[in-house]
């Protein structure tokens, strides 16, 4: 593909999603060479941004809500994990998620967390809303999904909090 500029990139973006607009993000970041924060901006609906310093209280609000998704997705592997994004505190100059055995446990920099994304639309024919965590390279560093029920419908519970999150975090920036 020969060299865009970044306006006729997002252009042609932009128009890809259009065109399909349930597709893979990634997918098109790779194409077209741009982070898939870049991509995720082109969406034309359902993106409330706030600011990566409300890491840590959005992780902690999520942690009482139940069963979601959380997924890591690179180049090379899509990890998912399907269970309750256990607690976390501060430890070492990382947020430790201390899930237990069978839990999910990790180290996380809140400090690289540039931006966060709620994000609501169309994946494969299905209804979503994610939180998409990005460091200052436009790159996920995560995303969490809200969960489903046992007929594939997003938990009620779960997208009101959802909702409640984003407007109070855009309220607070100045966004809502």
């Amino acid at each position: 593909m020969p060299e865009l500029d970044h306006a006729e990139t997002i252009k042609q973006i932009t128009q890809a999603i259009a065109d399909k607009p349930d597709g893979v993000l990634e997918a098109l970041a790779a194409q077209y060479g741009v982070s898939i924060q870049t991509v995720l901006e082109c969406l034309p609906e359902g993106v409330t941004r706030i600011d990566g310093r409300h890491f840590i209280d959005v992780l902690t609000d999520i942690a009482n809500w139940g069963d979601v998704m959380f997924i890591c997705h690179s180049k090379d592997a899509i990890i998912e994990f399907s269970g309750p994004l256990p607690q976390g505190e501060m430890g070492h100059g990382m947020y430790n998620l201390r899930g237990g055995t069978g839990g999910l446990s990790g180290h996380l920099r809140p400090e690289n967390c540039a931006a966060i994304f709620f994000v609501r639309r169309l994946f494969m024919g299905m209804e979503t809303k994610s939180i998409q965590f990005f460091n200052a390279e436009g790159e996920t560093i995560f995303k969490i999904y809200v969960g489903r029920d046992r007929e594939r419908k997003l938990k009620v519970v779960q997208v009101e909090r959802f909702e409640r999150l984003a407007k109070q975090f855009a309220r607070a920036a100045g966004n809502a």
